[in-house]
């Protein structure tokens, strides 16, 4: 199982700094997300601005979420956990509209 998310601060160009359970620091762009569905709320950067940690993935109000595995393995490490050593990744091992919405 992937790390999940602890904390996440919205940045102004629709892209997610988010700090995982294992310690590191990823940096996702949410940007491919804004014409898909849902997502395209996320338009609106007040509204993006919004984005929450709960229960270990990253949400919305209206109930938009991304897969905690998607925000994990497709984030652009900018800081690596303790235990690895420090180099900027970013594997697109996902394709950019495979997201799961989490049960209620």
């Amino acid at each position: 199982m992937n790390p999940r998310v602890k904390a996440v601060k919205a940045r102004d160009d629709y892209k997610l700094e988010i700090t995982f359970s294992n310690g590191e620091v990823g940096m996702y762009d949410c940007s491919p997300l804004l014409n898909f569905g849902v997502f395209t709320e996320l338009k609106d950067k007040i509204y993006f601005q919004q984005a929450r940690a709960a229960h270990g993935t990253v949400v919305w109000p209206h109930e938009q979420d991304i897969c905690p595995d998607t925000s994990y393995l497709d984030s652009v490490k900018i800081k690596k956990s303790p235990n690895k050593s420090l180099q900027r990744t970013g594997t697109k091992s996902r394709a950019s509209t495979e997201f799961c919405r989490s049960a209620k």
